[in-house]
């Protein structure tokens, strides 16, 4: 049998494997460079980036609940210019033998635009901007991007006229149709969607009767949300012919390979490396004695196999 191949494709952007980790729980890298050898990763997606700085939301931010996590951390960051500049970040990045993935979020249609034509710019070592639009529209009275067809459809075309950087856009799965929003923002520019962010949740301490997040409500990420995860994917890939990164609770070779069976290309580790850092080492294995397993070459032959009749 010849030697098995992980290198996955993503339109142009090309991976060593099809795992990468997920915006908001792998820091930008640096803070996960002695646990993990960030170049046997498929790939790094940062924490979001956005025009200004962000403190984020007032402690406490997650909570454990079973079966997940609930986090409210309300999009920290250091803002574009220290991002850009700063050695910990953008510089750092550069240096890493993988693909980079930068997501980016902003109040306003406006500040995603300032974000990716900057980034357009200083492009050396970004494999593609991740546009995040579970983010509430300021100037249209906190309504989310993700959550309205009309502006998903706004933000990615503006994002896709700022850069010629390949776009992934992370759609929202608190919508009734997330195919639609698939195809909107496929039909506005985007190359690639990523699926799914969180879902609203809460949870209460029944002897101090407040919630577990200073927010009172969060997003549920982890184990709880893989199947209606799996079922996203895979209603997305049956919409749009882009390539498509799975995630919602993957803790393992089966959970991934879960996902690409119903048409993800590529899946994104998020919650578990909290626990265990060296998750997605495992994973990128056991996807391979997987193959190997039932004699596939090639890791691309085994996304959308999933038998429905």
């Amino acid at each position: 049998m010849a030697e098995v191949s992980l290198e996955t494709r993503l339109g142009d952007v090309i991976l060593k494997n099809p795992v990468v980790t997920a915006s908001g729980t792998f820091g930008y890298g640096k803070e996960y460079a002695d646990l993990v050898p960030l170049e046997k990763l498929g790939g790094i997606t940062v924490k979001g980036v956005s025009p200004f700085p962000s403190h984020g939301n007032t402690p406490p931010r997650t909570g454990e609940v079973f079966a997940g996590l609930i986090n409210s951390i309300g999009l920290q960051n250091p803002g574009l210019d220290r991002f850009m500049n700063h050695e910990d970040y953008l510089p750092f990045l550069r240096t890493v033998d993988t693909a980079v993935f930068i997501n980016i979020w902003g109040r306003t249609i406006d500040d995603y635009v300032a974000v990716a034509a900057a980034l357009d710019s200083e492009s050396e070592g970004i494999a593609a901007l991740e546009i995040n639009i579970s983010c509430p529209n300021i100037k249209e009275g906190g309504s989310s991007f993700g959550t309205n067809l009309t502006l998903a459809g706004k933000v990615v075309e503006a994002v896709r006229n700022a850069t010629s950087l390949p776009l992934i856009t992370k759609l929202s799965p608190n919508v009734t149709h997330v195919a639609d929003f698939a195809r909107c923002v496929v039909d506005h520019g985007s190359d690639m969607i990523s699926v799914i962010n969180t879902y609203p949740a809460m949870s209460i301490d029944i002897n101090t009767r407040r919630p577990c997040v200073s927010t009172v409500a969060g997003g549920l990420s982890g184990h709880a949300i893989k199947p209606i995860a799996v079922k996203i994917v895979y209603d997305v890939a049956r919409a749009v012919d882009v390539p498509i990164i799975g995630m919602g609770g993957i803790y393992s070779a089966e959970d991934a390979i879960e996902f690409m069976l119903a048409g993800a290309d590529a899946v994104a580790i998020g919650t578990a490396l909290f626990s265990d850092p060296g998750t997605p080492l495992d994973v990128i294995a056991g996807i391979k004695t997987y193959l190997e397993s039932w004699g596939i070459n090639d890791v691309a032959d085994i996304v959308g196999t999933v038998l429905t009749v």
